[in-house]
């Protein structure tokens, strides 16, 4: 599976592990890495020594290309770019604001980025501003997604006719049936954050990891309208923050911490639990080394199907 984003990544596998505030820390993303995917630590919400530790810990346990996800607008983008230079990361992802505030310092470090857009507009402005690749990120996706609505099957192609560069496929993709169809999109690699939420090795509550594996096609929510809009499972606690009146529900979504996130009660109803609308395939709980290297065997098995239906035709 050699491209331009293996190239970039520096992997046997154009499969990127989806950055988690909190949860895809060192381990997880060594884990990946391992597997033949690109394992991410999640530089959202980590103080510095954090980071470092997991950057470090993820090193200890493979030699393998590890990187940083990087959200622009938080205060302390700069100094996480820092430490991932520190610490011998060669390919970050962006996101949540313009790359261009920090492709001076990515470049004069020699390091590779691709950063998340959910648009067009967006896409031609990460091009013009200097990024090796994006990630196109649908609405169904999980977590905090764009203000547009445009679904993955629609933005991949839309991206891929306009851009020069690779596009990474973001956003309802968690089996071998995802990857192909992004493929089929002329997207060169995917990257997939809640199928790894069930996972054996995730660090998230039990209760989480069911939450997901039970989760039908109606499961999920997006909360926020303008502040940084998020896609949550449907829940009691998704509920009660959700609100008609979208500038309530806004204020409410920048009022929550870390600590809504689990609930005091400590069980799925009580808890903001982000989740893409992918769960609703998702059914069993693996272990994070057999995700990718499955989804390339099942993909191979699909697409030899794929390819003899029309040969039959010929």
């Amino acid at each position: 599976m050699k491209n331009r984003i293996t190239e970039i990544l520096g992997t046997a596998y154009p499969l990127i592990l989806g950055p988690m505030r909190l949860i895809t820390l060192g381990e997880m993303a060594a884990m990946v890495s391992k597997s033949g995917g690109f394992g991410q630590v999640a530089a959202s919400g980590a103080t510095k020594e954090i980071l470092r530790s997991e950057l470090k810990k993820a090193r200890e346990l493979t030699d393998r290309p590890i990187g940083v996800n990087i959200p622009v607008y938080r205060p302390n983008a700069l100094e996480a770019l820092e430490i991932a230079i520190e610490m011998g990361v060669q390919t970050i992802t962006t996101s949540a604001g313009s790359p261009a505030k920090m492709m001076d310092r990515i470049k004069d470090a020699g390091l590779k980025v691709l950063h998340k857009v959910s648009s067009l507009e967006m896409g031609l402005k990460a091009q013009d501003a200097g990024v090796d690749g994006v990630i196109a990120t649908g609405h169904e996706a999980g977590g905090h997604i764009g203000r547009d609505d445009t679904t993955t099957l629609i933005l991949i192609p839309q991206l891929v006719d306009a851009l020069e560069i690779p596009v990474v496929a973001a956003g309802g993709i968690g089996d071998a049936r995802g990857l192909i169809a992004a493929l089929a999109l002329g997207a060169e690699g995917i990257e997939a954050g809640t199928r790894f939420l069930a996972t054996r090795e995730c660090s998230v509550p039990n209760f989480w990891k069911q939450s997901v594996v039970e989760a039908k096609g109606k499961a999920t929510l997006v909360l926020g309208e303008k502040a940084m809009p998020v896609r949550v499972l449907r829940n009691k606690k998704a509920l009660h923050v959700s609100d008609p009146d979208k500038a309530k529900e806004d204020a409410r979504i920048m009022e929550a911490g870390d600590k809504d996130f689990i609930g005091p009660d400590d069980n799925a109803e009580s808890s903001i639990i982000p989740a893409g609308q992918v769960a609703g395939l998702i059914r069993e709980i693996k272990a994070v080394a057999e995700v990718f290297p499955r989804m390339v065997a099942d993909a191979k098995v699909l697409s030899s199907k794929i390819y003899a239906l029309f040969k039959e035709e010929d």
